[in-house]
């Protein structure tokens, strides 16, 4: 770490103030420290220009939006580097790889010393007397000066708050429980109030409150707590206390005696492994089957599990992982089999919703009403539900509190329909869409993982597995369906079973219609399943386009060989600056592979789709794009094929 930036202390845990040499330094206009605070919560790591401009700005970015994070990292350089020659280098807030980087040693960013404070103070419960452990409670909670974060705007502001203060929260109730078992209730009494009047929800904070009051000789105060809590979740939630409040209502109205010294009685505290079951539901498992045939993915399966195992172990962050990838590569059937590996993991059960993020239109699943499904999973009746998003994702996230639940979330649109859908704590969220959700990765912190093709021998394998013994002994004739099946499983699945259910018709006559490239699409489908269509998959993903990157997607189908920025602004009829955010898109659809030097190409079936999308262009607009692309043929040297190939027949369209 940079020694330049050892003198400097930075604060989130309150209003963001930073301290250079002991000396307050002014921070500057809102935004300006919205950037600070994203670069201080990652001291150490490089953070894109994109994804500052999506913490500060999120879905509505401005084009503005770069030169005004250069703008904010230069203000914040003139206050946090002053001694900065103004051609050099700074060393607290350095550029690199795209991004700027905060060099600050984590510990000196408060946040990151109350997660480090804290892990202490957890790691001393069970090996240190109570009194001790929560002097180290309180020793990390000191570092708090109000609301994290405070009036700094931006979506990754309000995430991030969100997050410490559930944090802070959770760290207040295991506090508190030492301090019960260190007879020290008294003392408790006063923060609690304050931290139920902050959560009013949280059941385990009342529990703490109603217990510190019956154990500090206050049983009617402590009874007087119990009926408004029963009131309010009646009335907020329509659901009954869970049974560790009922339970303790049920010992002070008997007069029990209570422990007075430190130690005694822990076996009444409510601990994470005698959760009570949500009123009125059974346990939810609800996950579909393991499709037949599974092959592969085991790098992406290992490195998933290790996430979802390491990260969900505690504390308020929830772990989301998001499987992304082009129309049939099998990325539902990864996300079930790493489900049902990690059943063990989330005792509380597993739910599931398929959020339709690519049917037709009208048909998406609204984040609304996934949580209507997802609350009445959980056993919330249908009268009580309440009828709005915030409603909805408050009640969600009380019921999943202390909880470790699995939630499949399959097939999202957007990251703002899954964002209602996280819930805090032990939970864990597993998601698949057709669509790279960068922000969701930048501003929650979600794990991102883009799944392509199965390779030759995996594809060879599912592909003879499943097709009835037809392929056995079959080595070229495998081979030639796995090319030009792509590696896709679902393509590969199609063609299995239309081998297994044709035992009689002679190999060769089977396969010889989908060796043409025109047609092959129309071999590769089940009739009567429009889920088992790869025509179909293929084009929900560009049913969801936006209009000019739809437009974009037919007109690239005209061409057959590497595309480059040139060449699609070329057949578009548009600029470069246009062509480049258009093929962006594409990419982050998967209907387009980015490769190094900013080239791009089909997959072998998309590409086929798209030859066929062009055809709904007007032939003599398709002729237009087509003389334009000539004309800029000779520029093109890279075209691919043999040398003696003439450039011309990388431009020959098959829609033309």
């Amino acid at each position: 770490m940079a020694t330049a930036g050892a003198s400097l202390r930075i604060q989130l845990l309150g209003p963001v103030r930073a301290w250079r040499g002991g000396v307050e330094v002014a921070l500057g206009p809102p935004k300006q420290r919205a950037v600070l605070a994203l670069l201080a919560s990652r001291a150490g790591d490089v953070v894109g220009v994109e994804d500052i401009a999506d913490a500060v700005w999120g879905s509505v970015v401005p084009r503005t939006a770069a030169n005004g994070v250069h703008t904010y990292v230069a203000g914040l350089r003139r206050v946090l580097d002053p001694c900065r020659g103004r051609r050099a280098a700074s060393a607290v807030l350095g550029f690199q790889s795209g991004g700027y980087c905060l060099r600050v040693d984590p510990g000196d960013v408060d946040a990151a010393l109350f997660v480090r404070r804290l892990g202490e103070a957890r790691k001393s419960r069970g090996e240190a007397p109570a009194e001790v452990t929560a002097r180290l409670y309180e020793k990390a909670l000191s570092l708090w000066q109000g609301e994290a974060l405070h009036s700094v705007p931006g979506p990754f502001a309000v995430l991030e708050r969100d997050r410490l203060r559930d944090l802070r929260l959770t760290a207040v109730e295991e506090w508190a429980l030492d301090m019960l078992a260190a007879g020290r209730h008294a003392e408790l009494v006063t923060e609690l109030t304050g931290a139920v009047a902050e959560e009013p929800l949280r059941e385990k904070l009342r529990w703490l409150l109603i217990s510190a009051l019956y154990r500090g000789g206050r049983q009617a105060h402590a009874l007087q707590v119990y009926e408004q809590t029963r009131e309010l979740l009646r009335r907020d939630l329509g659901i009954e206390p869970g049974a560790d409040l009922r339970l303790l209502y049920q010992q002070i109205l008997s007069g029990r005696p209570q422990p007075c010294s430190p130690g005694a009685d822990t076996g009444s505290l409510p601990s994470t492994s005698r959760r009570p079951m949500l009123q009125g539901a059974h346990k939810p498992a609800q996950l579909p089957p393991l499709a037949r045939g599974f092959v592969g993915r085991g790098r992406e399966l290992g490195w998933l599990e290790g996430v979802v195992t390491g990260e969900g172990s505690g504390g308020a962050t929830t772990p989301v992982a998001v499987v992304d990838g082009p129309a049939g590569v099998g990325k539902s059937a990864l996300v079930l089999q790493l489900a049902h590996r990690l059943l063990d993991h989330f005792p509380d059960g597993q739910l599931y919703v398929d959020l339709r993020g690519t049917g037709p239109e009208g048909r998406t699943v609204s984040a609304v009403d996934a949580l209507g499904q997802l609350l009445g999973s959980l056993g919330v009746d249908g009268a009580r539900m309440p009828p709005g998003l915030a409603a909805r994702a408050a009640l969600y996230r009380s019921l999943l509190h202390g909880r470790k639940m699995l939630v499949v979330l399959d097939d999202a649109h957007s990251p703002d329909q899954l964002r209602p859908l996280i819930p805090r704590g032990s939970s864990c969220v597993l998601a698949t869409s057709r669509q790279r959700f960068s922000g969701l990765a930048a501003r929650d912190g979600a794990h991102l993982v883009t799944i392509g093709p199965l390779h030759e021998e995996e594809s060879a394998r599912l592909l003879t597995d499943l097709s009835g013994g037809r392929l056995r002994g079959q080595g070229p004739v495998t081979a030639r369906l796995v090319a030009q099946c792509g590696g896709l499983p679902l393509a590969l699945r199609i063609v299995a079973e239309r081998l297994a259910a044709n035992p009689g018709m002679p190999l060769d006559a089977l396969i010889e219609p989908f060796a043409a490239e025109r047609g092959r699409l129309d071999w590769l489908m089940v009739k009567g399943d429009a889920a088992a269509s790869m025509r179909g998959a293929f084009d929900a993903s560009y049913q969801a386009l936006p209009a000019d990157a739809a437009r974009m997607f037919r007109y690239l189908g005209l061409h057959n060989g590497t595309l480059t920025e040139e060449i699609a602004a070329a057949l578009a009829g548009t600029d470069r600056a246009t062509a480049r955010r258009l093929l962006s898109v594409l990419a982050a659809n998967h209907l387009l592979e980015e490769g190094p030097g900013h080239l791009y190409r089909f997959h072998t079936l998309v590409g086929l789709y798209a030859a066929e999308c062009a055809e709904h262009e007007p032939a003599a607009r398709r002729q237009e794009a087509l003389d334009r692309l000539s004309r800029l043929a000779p520029a093109q040297p890279s075209c691919p094929g043999p040398a003696d190939t003439p450039t011309t027949r990388c431009l020959a369209g098959v829609a033309h």
